[in-house]
């Protein structure tokens, strides 16, 4: 008997949810300036992400050797900035992540997390010890956790299905553009001290958040699902070429709405609500914990490869330039296949292409054959960056609008976690190899393997509450 009353409720959902999305697309689908100038903008953010994430490489040996005459201070302590800095970024996702989702949405969150981390990083300059340095260090990776996620939520909600993982790549070129800057910026400035590195990274930053609150749009999907109707409307025709939008026009699907959401969980959402939701179901929980084994590997890899250049007999700045091009590639094959390419195979390949290259670095140890290595290294980094690119994109598609911002996120601390191992593995392997390529090899093979228990989202709709993807989920499995 309750299954047959459920019926006509599941029909009524899957109606609703259709009306909207065709109404979503009939509005954003055809990509316009208004959503490709919004979509540069918001995806800028990724370059001050890239600089500050591998900043590391130029400033912290020389920041700890100038520190290292001072009684009790030594050189192990090398690791100890990035550490702090990938540390930083598992709480600040911890603590921040469902903000987005939940109180301030992904434009607000992703100006508070610029903010945070451009101005820890300015003070960061004036540190005089390694503890201050590092400290510095930690609050400024706390920042940075969100902004990433923000950035490739926002975008990929601000237009149609058809150019979601175009939008959302823009975003991955932007943060090689900010990764290849690095070694021009630290280049130019070699005779300068470590600290106007960190002027010249994060003062630029503070300008961008300032932008961003002029001229960015909020999602209207986080409108919708807030229950922002006017905000949702004015967001929409603010980017589409349609000048009809009224409330009126959106009238079939919000009375019907207004009804289910009083009784939705979705229409009280708390603070940390978003990830209870992701827990207390148990589709949901399935998909997070296999997408975050999956990033814990490619973290690793990801993280690790650019920290540990300095261990092959390349000249650093020709090394971490090489690494930073090569995710250029990365982004090029995610843009023009993710529309051909299943998530599922792409991941798979690539973890494993990935892991063999990685373990050749150990492999070929010969100083004759040195360009090999360097071949090895930098096909293992650009199949990471493409895995990196992948997942993301997947993750998105994965989970409903109401904790897609908090799932990504979570997603991002898992990549990061496995990026916080990579310091320490790093000078461990300046001894033994194994213990830095080998480790970061098998590690992202193995994690890898769990994305065959996802479901495959290539050209699916986004959902926008846990009832639309639970419906979807169930027919799925029928």
């Amino acid at each position: 008997m309750s299954d047959q009353s459920s019926e006509p409720l599941l029909l009524n959902r899957k109606k609703a949810s259709k009306s909207l999305d065709e109404t979503i697309e009939r509005c954003i689908g055809e990509f316009g300036w208004a959503q490709l100038l919004q979509s540069i903008l918001v995806s800028l953010s990724w370059v001050f992400d890239a600089q500050q994430t591998f900043i590391s490489v130029f400033t912290d040996t020389l920041a700890v050797s100038e520190w290292s005459l001072q009684p009790g201070v030594s050189s192990a302590l090398t690791g100890l900035p990035a550490s702090s800095f990938f540390i930083g970024c598992l709480i600040g996702g911890l603590v921040l992540s469902t903000l987005a989702d939940t109180k301030l949405g992904r434009k607000n969150m992703l100006i508070l997390s610029c903010l945070i981390m451009s101005l820890t990083g300015t003070i960061t300059s004036i540190s005089t010890n390694i503890w201050m340095y590092s400290f510095f260090r930690l609050l400024s990776g706390f920042g940075r956790a969100t902004i990433g996620t923000c950035a490739l939520v926002l975008s990929t909600e601000l237009v149609g299905n058809q150019w979601r993982g175009q939008v959302g790549i823009i975003g991955f070129v932007c943060f090689t553009i900010g990764f290849l800057s690095l070694p021009m910026i630290a280049y130019v400035n070699k005779e300068s001290s470590w600290r106007v590195l960190y002027l010249w990274t994060c003062v630029p930053t503070i300008l961008y958040s300032i932008l961003v609150h002029l001229f960015v749009h909020e999602s209207p999907r986080w409108l919708y699902v807030r229950g922002n109707k006017e905000e949702f409307v004015l967001t929409l025709k603010s980017i589409t070429t349609r000048s009809s939008l009224t409330l009126s026009f959106f009238g079939s699907f919000f009375e019907f709405e207004d009804q289910e959401h009083n009784n939705s969980e979705e229409s009280t959402m708390s603070l940390y609500s978003a990830i209870k939701m992701l827990i207390e179901k148990n589709w949901a929980f399935r998909r997070l914990i296999s997408v975050m084994l999956v990033g814990f590997g490619i973290g690793m890899v990801y993280y690790g490869m650019p920290l540990g250049v300095g261990n092959l007999p390349f000249n650093l700045y020709l090394s971490v330039t090489l690494n930073a091009l090569s995710e250029l590639p990365a982004s090029m094959v995610t843009f023009f296949l993710i529309g051909k390419l299943t998530r599922k195979k792409s991941l798979l390949g690539f973890a494993m292409l990935s892991g063999i290259c990685s373990i050749g670095c150990v492999i070929v140890k010969s100083d004759y054959l040195k360009e090999l290595q360097m071949g090895l290294e930098l096909f293992s980094f650009f199949s990471a960056c493409t895995c990196f690119n992948v997942l993301l994109i997947y993750t998105v598609e994965l989970f409903p609008t109401c904790v897609r911002n908090s799932a990504v996120s979570m997603v991002r601390q898992a990549l990061v976690l496995g990026g916080s191992f990579s310091p320490m593995l790093v000078a461990f392997g300046r001894e033994n190899r194994w213990l830095s390529y080998g480790v970061f090899g098998i590690c992202i093979a193995i994690c890898g393997l769990f994305v065959l228990c996802l479901p495959e989202t290539k050209g699916r709709t986004l959902s926008d509450t846990m009832d639309e993807e639970e419906y979807k989920e169930s027919v799925l499995v029928c």
